[in-house]
């Protein structure tokens, strides 16, 4: 079977083929990293991120692929950096369920996998790093039921609910919103954390004239779009409560102008990611299987004190 060209643009980096020694004869390590997709800009920056932490060591070697969004491209990618034996592999993956096992295989094949932002259904992998997915989801629902005073229906912007932060995501509101009787949901809607999915989904939630007083969009991504649908539609979302997740550039931009009510800081863990890789490069042992990140709820009260992750 012919081996699909991995991804590599945008990012400065070469498209030679993956090597596993210098012209020296020197060992050279290989960290891989089997993307979800290219398409969304923050896993495109996670993808940077790590290039640019581990660009300072010159005998480690950093390649990618992307899925294309695809959970089969993704596991075939996994498959083939397992194959060509890369030293560290690291992954987000795009199914919790369907990803377990063979994430599991390169594991206990010897290769050390770091997963990062995104978990498997199991324990078999070496390292996971992420935030607090289900408490970002409780601060989003506490901060939209003190706006909303307690009463109103919320439309949901769903991330990919196959993953495990679209599910936390989820059920971390939902667990927070039963003790607010007088907030409901009024739709969830998966936009899969893409600008134009969820202008999409907006769109569709006002043609069938759906009833909402606030927006929970499970990434800023969404957030913005939503923003952009409303703005179409002629509606002034400074209006609407709206809270993301993420805290890019463009959201604080959002914040500023009233357009966004809240988000709520979620790095890349590229640097996490690179840090583990080369801990384990160099022999070390890591200090714990997991490791969270701290978030920050972002706000107008505190929006130019925090810097956005990208």
């Amino acid at each position: 079977m012919q081996r699909r060209q991995f991804t590599l643009l945008a990012l400065g980096l070469s498209t030679a083929p993956i090597l596993f020694a210098s012209p020296l004869n020197k060992r050279k390590y290989v960290v891989a990293f089997a993307q979800d997709t290219m398409a969304n800009d923050w896993r495109a920056a996670q993808v940077r991120n790590l290039q640019q932490a581990l660009s300072k060591n010159p005998d480690v070697e950093f390649v990618f692929s992307d899925a294309g969004g695809d959970t089969a491209r993704q596991v075939q990618d996994i498959e083939n950096f397992a194959a060509r034996r890369v030293d560290i592999l690291i992954t987000s993956p795009r199914d919790a369920e369907l990803m377990r096992e063979p994430i599991a295989r390169v594991y206990r094949s010897g290769i050390p996998v770091i997963l990062l932002s995104r978990r498997v259904n199991g324990e078999e992998f070496t390292h996971f790093v992420s935030a607090d997915n289900r408490a970002i989801a409780r601060q989003a629902a506490q901060h939209l039921a003190k706006r909303m005073k307690g009463k109103g229906r919320i439309l949901m912007l769903q991330h990919i609910p196959t993953s495990t932060p679209g599910q936390l995501r989820t059920e971390g509101f939902l667990d927070e919103l039963k003790k607010h009787p007088g907030l409901q949901i009024a739709a969830i809607k998966r936009a899969d954390s893409q600008r134009a999915l969820a202008i999409q989904k907006v769109e569709e939630a006002l043609a069938e004239n759906l009833a909402f007083d606030a927006i929970y969009a499970q990434s800023d991504s969404m957030a913005l779009g939503a923003i952009m649908a409303l703005k179409k539609a002629g509606l002034d979302p400074r209006k609407i409560p709206i809270t993301g997740l993420d805290f890019i550039s463009e959201a604080r931009a959002a914040i500023r102008a009233g357009e966004l009510d809240a988000s709520f800081t979620y790095p890349t863990f590229g640097h996490e990611g690179a840090e583990a890789a080369l801990t384990l490069l160099r022999g070390g042992k890591l200090a714990a299987k997991e490791r969270t990140v701290p978030s920050i709820t972002v706000t107008r009260d505190n929006v130019e004190r925090v810097e956005p992750i990208f």
